[in-house]
């Protein structure tokens, strides 16, 4: 499943800390191949010669490099699962892990892991790169070896930073409160509804009262199960009844996630609120986010929106596309009480949302 590479760049009992590092592919770890004239997969047993600021770490690093390298287009449910396994068969090991991640659906696989790993008491910091490892002007290295340092930090002998995040371009942010929102700049990570969890400049800034304390008492519960019988529909104006009930009459369709407008709203139709009314009934869940990055859905708030509360939509608060659309897999999967389930949907349970 996967080949591991031991780096030790401190003196034998030196250590203050030790970092699992996973890669699963991404643009980070491409370097430029002459002979054929395009970008390859570098070897990470070659690592220090990339990274050579890695000698100076006061932490051990272990690689696990996936047999399969990811694009992150390519990013499935059971690539998530499989990260939180390799995550819960080390977790004993290792005092952190760091994911090296494409970042198409980087902000995806940090909102799911935030919910597979229940308990989790331990740093799990996502990052990538806009441009290769073997381009000159290269975003990999500072990303790489900034989020190797949080993932070691520690205060009280105890990790400064216990949850999921995503580190990019000097920000520090809670994974499942991230977007990508930049493809052409370094700055490519925003989170809009939660305060940023560090700064790295001269010195790393923590942000603590945002970050989720360390809880001694946890213990890690890893799920392996996501259910994929979900679906995005974003409304816009002149969307018709046969893109609805086409949507709506998917077999199997288990859970959808309504994109409204502004904080909430969508057509006060008869025909449109009947159709979502009638698979509320027959037992869809539908999850109401708004389109926009900032602010959140209040259902109710508007007439458009009143109508909405009443026959039975969920409203999603503040979260995002990505958490909403892995917090419905996982839970659809997990729990197995429609009303448990429809309570937990509207209710935080890793940080992914306000109430």
């Amino acid at each position: 499943m996967y080949r591991t590479i031991h780096i030790n760049p401190v003196l034998p009992g030196q250590s203050r800390s030790s970092v699992l590092v996973i890669y699963t592919g991404g643009t980070l770890g491409m370097v430029y191949d002459r002979l054929n004239d395009q970008l390859v997969p570098f070897d990470f047993e070659q690592i220090l010669d990339r990274v050579p600021e890695i000698r100076r770490l006061d932490f051990e690093l272990t690689v696990i490099v996936l047999n399969e390298l990811i694009d992150s287009s390519n990013m499935k449910p059971s690539n998530w699962v499989n990260l939180a396994r390799i995550v819960r068969d080390n977790y004993d090991l290792y005092d952190s892990f760091v994911i090296l991640h494409g970042t198409d659906t980087m902000a995806y696989t940090a909102s799911a892991l935030s919910y597979l790993l229940e308990g989790l008491n331990k740093p799990v910091i996502l990052t990538g790169a806009q441009l290769p490892i073997g381009v000159a002007r290269s975003d990999a290295r500072e990303n790489f070896i900034t989020a190797m340092e949080i993932a070691a930090a520690r205060e009280n002998d105890q990790p400064i930073v216990p949850e999921v995040c995503i580190y990019f371009n000097s920000l520090l942010l809670r994974g499942n409160r991230a977007k990508k929102k930049e493809s052409v700049h370094f700055n490519a990570f925003h989170s809009e509804n939660y305060p940023h969890l560090a700064m790295a400049g001269v010195n790393i800034e923590y942000n603590s009262p945002f970050i989720r304390p360390f809880s001694p008492d946890l213990q890690l519960k890893v799920y392996e199960e996501m259910d994929t019988h979900v679906v995005v529909l974003p409304i816009f104006p002149g969307i018709n009844h046969q893109i609805i009930s086409s949507i709506l009459g998917i077999p199997g369709l288990k859970g959808l996630v309504l994109e409204s407008y502004g904080s909430g709203n969508a057509p006060t139709e008869t025909w449109f609120l009947n159709a979502l009314k009638s698979a509320i009934d027959r037992g869809l869940i539908i999850f109401n986010v708004s389109q926009c990055d900032g602010g959140r859905v209040t259902q109710g708030r508007y007439q458009t929106s009143k109508q909405l509360d009443e026959i039975g939509v969920l409203s999603g608060s503040d979260i995002t596309i990505e958490a909403a659309v892995t917090k419905l897999m996982f839970l659809l999967a997990n729990e197995p009480n429609h009303e448990k389930l429809k309570n937990r949907l509207i209710t935080p349970i890793s940080g992914e949302m306000s109430l």
